[in-house]
């Protein structure tokens, strides 16, 4: 692979490589400044390699800026800290659009100049207003959805959409306390530690392969409260981390597992 850039003049900036297994991966990052294959050729350039090794590939080129849709419900701190983290520069994205089931957040996205969309969903309409959301998405040509405590489950059909694509936190250290109310059961279980979980969204809720995790210590003397409080400065760092390795695309993903190059 590093030959494969060194005889076309690129200039190698990042290389990760691991094994799992019979499996073995690798995340390489050239500078294309001198590069002797034009970006549109690149892709049938490495395929006779790729085909070589039986290999799982893809090839991103970080000019052009993930484009990131935000879910959001009532909460704001795990959008805060995405859009101040975009504004300072430290996400290479761009965020077209924050879609929602609630109106709470519109003066925060007005703040930042991001179109805030409104889609209330009940059991009844679920499947119409996700067909307009699918169709928002497509508009904006949206590549990845943050769900940043959206508080709905998506469709299986909505998710088929974007695979490994939809980032989702969970106020939880999965797989323990999944579901509602997790740091009620944490409380009433007197666990010691608190966490909290991104992942990948698939079918299967709160399955997904996991990103990125963390935890912060809690003591007897901690109620809910303290819980929920602690817990949200949790979720917002591991999800603005998951989001940082996902646009750096520095996560590969192999059944239920990631490996990320961090």
């Amino acid at each position: 692979m590093s030959h494969f850039v060194f005889e076309r003049s690129g200039n190698i900036l990042d290389l990760d490589e691991h094994v799992d297994g019979k499996h073995f991966f690798l995340r390489i990052a050239w500078d294309m400044k001198n590069f002797s294959v034009p970006e549109s050729e690149v892709r049938a350039a490495f395929t006779p390699l790729a085909k070589e090794f039986g290999a799982t590939w893809q090839i991103s080129f970080t000019a052009r800026k993930l484009r990131v849709a935000i879910f959001v419900s009532k909460l704001d701190h795990c959008l805060q800290e995405i859009l101040w983290r975009q504004r300072s520069g430290e996400f290479d994205v761009e965020i077209p659009v924050i879609v929602s089931n609630h109106e709470d957040l519109r003066p925060l996205a007005g703040q930042y100049g991001i179109p805030y969309v409104v889609f209330p969903i009940t059991e009844v309409n679920r499947r119409e207003q996700e067909n307009k959301e699918l169709s928002i998405l497509k508009e904006h040509a949206i590549d990845t959805i943050v769900l940043a405590r959206y508080m709905q489950i998506l469709s299986p059909e909505f998710v088929e959409h974007y695979p490994n694509q939809i980032i989702n936190i969970h106020h939880s250290f999965l797989p323990a306390f999944a579901g509602s109310d997790p740091y009620g059961q944490a409380y009433e279980r007197g666990v010691k530690i608190i966490g909290a979980t991104s992942h990948y969204v698939t079918k299967d809720l709160d399955e997904g392969p996991i990103i990125e995790q963390d935890i912060i210590r809690i003591s007897h003397k901690d109620g809910v409260s303290d819980l929920v409080r602690k817990g949200r400065d949790l979720e917002r760092l591991i999800l603005a981390r998951a989001l940082f390795y996902h646009a750096q695309h520095r996560i590969l993903v192999h059944g239920k597992k990631t490996i990320v190059f961090a």
